[in-house]
């Protein structure tokens, strides 16, 4: 049963998605939220504005005179919200004057206050009023929206928050878009907010506490809000400074919205993308959290990010890049170079991630990279496995990543793994992909585990070396024997070097072109000519040997060879054998078979000597490390941690289940054949 807040929260985003069907027609599926969000903001701010209204504008006729910033002072102050509308229209009035509608809207929303017109123009709304004119649509819509009070005393704004949410996530599914890239579901981010917040409970109770939060993939605001109402619960007296940024113009005009509306400074919600045009440039924040997009590809801002890679430790990603078609990781990186210094407090941050960061990518590699830098400093505190079904626009496993700067001692050279992918219950109705939720009992309990640090069932902690490995490169000596056989003149033909000698290009002069195609044709029958006399010696199991009778040989016949062509010719006469010599370089060193090359993961806590005595000699003694080619890598492979063995079932029950099925189906084919 839904509880009378969630019934109210749903009957009012119900009633504002059947206004939405006033505009099918004109209007597809797909369009309906270029309408209705940019309204249901609107007349958020209308009801919030609605109680000042008269005082704003005997402010405005009292102190026009005074000067833009004496006058934006005293309507602000009038208002008693850090926006204002100086015109003459409410949604009441404008539905009384259905001829003149469009020129009153227009008028109404060019009276808000700059930065909240700034704010609105996001939507693009002013294309939509002339559209719904046109179609008479328009009065229709300002007409029901004036039944519906959203003034905040009777939708709280974190309640406003899920209406929002609710709305995109359904607009999105009617036309087949990912919700994904614009909110998160509520007790995800609540779950988050504890984990960063929980161990500085004892600080955030003191008076007057002054803190910062900042979320660089914003969207609708979600994680703002629910920080900021985490921080009132625990210390109505503490302040919290929220700033976000988002590329999305419907979720950033959505996020600053509520952030007037809250009072907070709209400055800080900023628009633009979060790499190529971080809008807090050299700002540090206490508290971070995000859930960037899953899986988008950074190929647009590629230029950018790769030149700024380039600045080393000037820049945000000097750490690695990903591969290009995932682009999460850059978000966690952004985020920790706004991490405060230590002295200064240091930070905390939560970041949402699917399954890939933990693990895609081998030693070297970007994402290999960018975890070994992160373990290395010792910045990850934890890792929580969330269930899977838990958003809107996707069923798989997501992982909250903990991070911070200021470990507490017992955590520190630590890393906390918690496995809470039970740790939820279904959904009386899915939404979307969401079809479990984390309930207060499921989050309060995670909180727990996470605050206990210690192992049990759902928790294991590891070294930071306990996630670290060498990538070391096995090779094998290169055992050729060599002979000449029709076979493997045939491999001599069919090299690449070889089939060039009767290709010319002189393409411009086509005599020339065929004078040397021809030339090289008939040394290539010299080459095979002087090889035949070869075939007498049988297989020769020495490449020195073979190659002093193939020089010799050649010299007899008159042929020149170039080294290229001399290579092809040996190596196309060659077979690898186990008991021929070893092939060695100039230095009379071994040289390796790149077709027997292997790699092998060795533990950090592994001595390399003693895992190759133990793992590798044993099977092929011949066999050492090329430690030119050694990578350090990182990776966290979460599931191999809480793997449970299952024995399989007993044989003669699974033999007594198939004679059942087997028995099942011979009376449905007999009874087929009756029919």
């Amino acid at each position: 049963m839904r509880g009378p807040v969630q019934k109210a929260l749903d009957d009012k985003s119900d009633f504002i998605w059947k206004v939405a069907d006033l505009i099918r027609g004109p209007y597809k599926p797909n369009q309906f939220k270029d309408v209705m969000l940019p309204l249901t903001v609107l007349r958020r701010l209308d009801c919030v504005l609605e109680p000042t209204r008269q005082a704003v504008h005997e402010a405005n006729k009292k102190w026009a005179e005074k000067g833009e910033g004496v006058l934006r002072a005293k309507l602000e102050g009038a208002a008693g919200v850090p926006f204002y509308n100086t015109s003459q229209y409410s949604f009441e009035k404008l539905k009384g004057d259905p001829t003149h509608l469009a020129a009153n809207l227009t008028n109404y929303i060019n009276g808000f206050s700059d930065r909240a017109r700034d704010i609105l123009k996001h939507f693009r709304f002013e294309e939509q009023i002339e559209k719904l004119d046109k179609h008479n649509r328009l009065f229709l819509v300002i007409q029901k929206f004036c039944e519906i009070d959203l003034h905040p005393d009777k939708v709280l704004n974190t309640e406003m928050g899920y209406i929002f949410e609710n709305l995109i996530q359904r607009f999105n599914e009617a036309s087949n878009e990912t919700a994904g890239d614009h909110f998160t579901p509520r007790e995800v981010v609540r779950l988050a907010v504890n984990l960063i917040f929980t161990p500085d409970e004892d600080v955030l109770v003191k008076k007057e506490i002054l803190k910062t939060l900042f979320d660089p993939a914003c969207g609708t605001g979600g994680m703002l809000s629910v920080s900021e109402d985490y921080m009132k619960e625990l210390n109505p007296d503490a302040k919290l400074k929220v700033y976000g940024q988002d590329y999305n113009d419907e979720s950033y005009a959505v996020c600053g919205s509520d952030m007037m509306i809250k009072g907070h400074s709209v400055d800080n919600i900023a628009f633009g993308d979060s790499f190529t045009a971080d809008q807090f440039k050299g700002k540090k924040f206490d508290y971070m959290l995000a859930n960037p997009p899953f899986g988008v590809e950074w190929k647009p801002q590629a230029e950018f990010i790769k030149a700024e890679a380039e600045r080393g430790q000037l820049g945000r990603f000097a750490a690695g890049l990903p591969r290009i078609n995932d682009g999460s990781l850059l978000f966690l990186m952004h985020m920790i170079s706004k991490m405060k210094p230590v002295n200064e407090g240091g930070t905390r941050l939560a970041i949402v991630f699917n399954g890939s960061p933990l693990f895609t990518g081998s030693a070297g590699s970007g994402e290999s990279n960018i975890r070994k830098w992160i373990i290395e400093n010792d910045w990850l505190e934890a890792v929580v496995a969330l269930p899977d079904q838990l958003f809107y626009n996707t069923g798989i496993y997501t992982y909250l990543w903990v991070i911070t700067n200021r470990k507490e001692d017992r955590r520190k050279g630590k890393i906390q793994l918690i496995n809470a992918t039970a740790f939820s219950s279904k959904m009386r109705k899915s939404l979307g992909n969401k079809r479990n939720e984390i309930s207060e009992k499921h989050r309060n309990e995670i909180t727990r585990l996470y605050g206990e640090f210690k192992e049990g069932e759902y928790v294991k902690i590891f070294d930071n070396d306990d996630f670290g490995y060498q990538r070391i490169t096995v090779e094998r000596p290169l055992k050729l024997n060599f002979a000449v056989t029709e076979d493997r003149l045939n491999q001599v033909e069919s090299a690449s070097a070889f089939q060039n000698l009767a290709t010319s290009k002189k393409r411009k002069d086509k005599v020339a072109a065929a004078k040397e195609v021809e030339a090289g044709k008939q040394q290539q029958q010299q080459i095979l000519s002087a090889l035949k006399p070869l075939a007498k010696q049988g297989v020769v199991k020495s490449r020195d040997e073979f190659s002093k009778l193939l020089r010799k040989t050649m010299n007899d016949a008159g042929v020149k060879l170039a080294p290229t062509v001399l290579k092809a010719v040996l190596y196309g006469l060659s077979e690898r054998d186990e008991s021929a010599e070893i092939c060695t370089d100039r230095d009379g060193k071994p040289e390796p078979d790149a077709e027997l090359r292997d790699y092998e993961n060795v533990p950090l806590k592994d001595n390399i000597q003693e895992y190759m005595a133990r793992e590798v000699l044993p099977h092929v003694p011949d066999a050492w490390i090329d430690e030119a080619k050694t990578k350090t890598g990182y990776e966290i492979n979460f599931n191999r941690y809480f793997y449970k063995y299952v024995p399989p079932r007993d044989l003669d029950k699974i033999e007594a289940d198939l004679l059942s099925i087997e028995a099942v189906i011979a009376e449905m084919l007999k009874g087929r054949g009756k029919a």
